[in-house]
């Protein structure tokens, strides 16, 4: 399903960088800060039909993919809170997804994939 609406809706994967996709998703964190003032940052706007997809695809690779699941793991263990991990991992997601169609790559060939040893 996910690779299916990606090559359907976002055609621009594989042409851009990390942050121009994720903006186009809607989970590139955006700031509000103003003067000295820091504000929260949040994510927003977006394709909504291929942030939902990726959402659920998410759900699954925090629980079965070795390379997300750690990196869910450690965001966890640093405090942070579930709905800013599952961000987080869709984005992380969707990079690695934008690097393999940039690079011609397979999931194995990914140089994350390989430091875990997986």
């Amino acid at each position: 399903m996910l690779g299916s609406t990606l090559v359907a809706e976002l055609g621009e994967l594989g042409g851009t960088d990390r942050r121009q996709i994720g903006a186009l998703v809607g989970v590139a964190p955006f700031n509000r800060d103003s003067g000295k003032f820091k504000g929260k940052r949040a994510v927003r706007g977006g394709r909504t039909s291929v942030r939902c997809v990726l959402y659920m695809a998410t759900l699954a690779a925090m629980r079965f993919n070795p390379v997300i699941k750690h990196f869910a793991q450690r965001l966890k263990t640093t405090g942070k809170s579930a709905k800013v991990v599952i961000v987080a991992c869709m984005r992380k997601l969707l990079t690695l997804l934008n690097a393999m169609i940039r690079d011609n790559l397979t999931w194995n060939q990914l140089s994350v994939v390989k430091a875990l040893d997986v």
